[in-house]
């Protein structure tokens, strides 16, 4: 008898573990695609260079919030190396002043395995991108280093745009977009040159031309020079952006401002993280739900 209890029980503990799977496999709603640099410094004018990273809240509140929400947050960048943060983003004013919600979310970020060891881009593209819900690209200094140009990038924005797919990027971010230019490096150098004919030439026919968006304004980036970059950077991503066709809304300095134009989602900086990522995941449940 005391053989079948065993028996019965541990058949009633295999059902029950099988229905928890299935309940969490129903609740997956589907794979994020979380774009971060593999630089920890982007160059300056004059020789100089700035030690960055993502900015910990505009990637941990986000990616904490998509797991809340069932999505499988997917993390990638160029080389498939480990992201770091900025240590300036590792300030209780980003978290409204909680030392508290800043230590949760610095332990939050740590324990995601993905930073440590995210895909590469070849990789990303190797196994297709068909089988992800949406891609958000938070900021920080290092989109400026490494994603602007990137071709294997600007290959996955493009196929998340033809595909109709929420595209989100905070901050410094939304400068990624410049890689899906038919010539994102002649047009990053025709920014830092001032090569009119050169940026005409490189953004024409830019898939986001025409959009509204938001990005870390320059008046933002001008403060953050002196105040911290020591130096200034090589062109400012508001100007670029609508050099490339894109309509900026800069909104106030140092002020939440979001803007959806279709697929595409921007947040303007940091303090932008919370309506940001509730916009984010409106748009992401919506296309599930079609």
């Amino acid at each position: 008898m005391k053989v079948r209890r065993l028996i019965a029980t541990a058949l009633m503990v295999g059902v029950a573990s099988a229905t928890a799977v299935s309940v969490l496999a129903a609740e997956n709603k589907g794979k994020v695609l979380v774009v971060v640099s593999s630089v920890s410094e982007i160059p300056l004018q004059d020789g100089k260079t700035y030690p960055t990273g993502y900015f910990l809240n505009e990637l941990a509140v986000p990616v904490k919030a998509l797991i809340a929400a069932g999505y499988e947050p997917v993390f990638a960048n160029p080389k498939g190396n480990a992201a770091n943060w900025d240590v300036h983003s590792l300030d209780a004013k980003f978290f409204a002043g909680d030392k508290q919600a800043l230590e949760k979310m610095k332990s939050f970020a740590q324990s995601l395995p993905g930073l440590k060891k995210p895909l590469s881009f070849a990789q990303v593209i190797k196994q297709g991108s068909a089988g992800y819900a949406g891609i958000f690209v938070p900021g920080g200094h290092a989109p400026l280093g490494d994603l602007t140009t990137n071709v294997e990038l600007g290959k996955l924005l493009r196929e998340f745009h033809n595909a109709n797919k929420p595209t989100a990027l905070i901050c410094h971010g939304p400068v990624a977009l410049l890689s899906s230019l038919p010539d994102a490096q002649t047009f990053t150098t025709g920014m830092t040159t001032g090569d009119a004919a050169a940026l005409e030439r490189a953004s024409k026919n830019w898939i986001y031309a025409g959009y509204r968006l938001t990005v870390f304004g320059t008046a933002e980036e001008r403060m953050a020079e002196q105040s911290q970059l020591n130096g200034k950077v090589l062109f400012y991503p508001a100007e670029a952006l609508a050099e490339a066709g894109a309509i900026v809304e800069s909104g106030k300095a140092w002020q939440n401002h979001v803007v959806k134009d279709r697929e595409l989602i921007t947040g303007r900086q940091p303090f932008s993280d919370e309506e940001f990522t509730s916009v984010f995941i409106k748009a992401l449940d919506e296309q599930q739900a079609r």
